[in-house]
């Protein structure tokens, strides 16, 4: 087998057998399915409209902050809750159940005044709970998708879905704010969450593992967490995972340095705002085309070594209009290929998703925000220490440098781990 291979068995492969999926994959749904959880975190959330909106009631730019920080953190310990996802009913009627209580609770939390009222936080911090339903359903279907290359496709449509929804709920709520009421406002907002999640019903139903012996199903979960997390190969995905390749933090911090690059207000809304939201859904859409016999891993790391490239037109080039245009274009479309990538590094890490890949796939999946929230920080103190360029070539030679090495590994001692611990397993089973 080729260095550079999908893994195959060892991807794939588990001691518990897995719950296989009624009818078509149809890896196309996803980009739909993740919409509810797009529209609150890529869109009222992080996309800018709680930002907007609170700057219309006079909210300061520091409680903005606050808000904006408290409703991001489910986006990292949702896998403290997403667990309930894997039992009791299918996993797209949690993702049904989880995007219309967060439709709910975040029309609410517009009708109930200002968003930086106490009501109106708690709503809507349990709202982007809820949402969080979404991702981990989703994810314990893409697992459970046997065909590798319509997984791939899957988390292609996942992460493209997820951005474009996201983008197209900032233009129609900030669109709209001024034109109608409030009340009005909250309950465009719900329909935007919760509508979608209809498109739950149309997912491939998937069987229920029930099992009255309590006993028998903590083994069985037990079992299925080892054989995902205690392996070596589980530490070389959880560095590449937790490594800044192709995080993306720079997208927020980008239109800050625009002006210094000659670069106008409008053009910077239409570059970093619809503009942006299309290259990277592109971006991930062009991902899908990748042969799924090439390691999601292996390719996750190229791509991140093209994009710290990409933003290096900003970091290192002239400060012209044109370099800020080109940079921006190329970063923003290879961040949008990264995040297709990085699903499917995560679905195989995972492997099959079996009984609890909706808890296995948001473990691992919170790890990527991880590098995000410090590479915000790294990349600040670039532009401190280099002016308007260090935020750029801060994020250009970090992630350049951790997609070579990851690569490195996973082309050189990485094939020859996974292939010692495939032996080891085979001789286990045979005894």
């Amino acid at each position: 087998m080729n260095e550079i291979e999908a893994v195959g068995a060892e991807a794939s492969s588990g001691v518990l057998d897995q719950p296989a999926a009624k009818g078509p994959s149809r890896p196309w749904l996803y980009s739909l399915l993740i919409a509810p959880s797009a529209v609150v975190a890529n869109g009222v959330v992080q996309g800018g409209v709680i930002a907007y909106l609170a700057r219309q009631q006079g909210i300061t730019q520091f409680r903005t902050s606050q808000i904006i920080s408290l409703l991001s953190l489910p986006t990292m310990i949702y896998f403290l809750w997403s667990p309930i996802t894997d039992f009791l009913v299918r996993r797209r009627t949690w993702l049904l159940i989880g995007g219309t209580l967060a439709g709910l609770l975040m029309a609410t939390a517009f009708l109930s005044g200002r968003l930086d009222s106490r009501t109106s936080m708690i709503l809507m911090f349990a709202g982007s709970c809820c949402s969080q339903l979404v991702v981990a359903s989703c994810g314990g279907m893409m697992g459970a998708i046997g065909n590798e290359r319509a997984k791939r496709i899957a988390g292609s449509f996942y992460q493209g879905g997820s951005l474009a929804f996201g983008a197209l709920s900032v233009f129609v709520l900030v669109s709209m704010t001024g034109k109608v009421t409030p009340g009005m406002l909250g309950i465009i907002a719900g329909l935007l969450i919760a509508f979608p999640a209809l498109l739950a019903l149309a997912a491939p139903e998937q069987e229920i593992i029930a099992d009255a012996n309590i006993e028998r199903t903590m083994r069985r979960v037990w079992e299925e967490f080892k054989s995902t997390f205690l392996r070596w190969r589980a530490i070389p995905y959880t560095l590449c995972l937790g490594l800044p390749i192709g995080s993306g933090a720079a997208i927020g911090l980008l239109p800050g340095v625009a002006q210094d690059y000659g670069v106008s207000g409008q053009s910077v809304a239409w570059m970093n705002g619809i503009g942006g939201a299309l290259l990277m859904a592109s971006g991930s859409l062009s991902a899908s085309l990748i042969p799924a016999r090439l390691r999601a891993s292996v390719t996750y790391c190229l791509m991140g070594i093209v994009n710290g490239i990409s933003i290096g037109v900003l970091g290192f080039g002239p400060m012209r209009p044109g370099t800020y245009f080109l940079g921006s274009a190329l970063y923003l479309f290879t961040i949008g290929a990264n995040y297709a990538l990085f699903t499917a590094v995560v679905l195989e890490f995972m492997g099959a998703s079996r009984k609890t890949g909706s808890s296995r796939y948001s473990i691992i999946n919170s790890l990527g925000n991880v590098p995000v929230v410090y590479m915000v920080t790294l990349d600040g103190w670039g532009s401190s220490r280099w002016g308007p360029r260090g935020v750029s070539a801060t994020e250009a030679v970090c992630g350049a440098i951790a997609g070579a090495l990851m690569l490195a590994y996973f082309l050189t001692l990485g094939r020859f781990v996974g292939a010692t611990v495939q032996a080891g397993e085979a001789t286990d089973s045979k005894a």
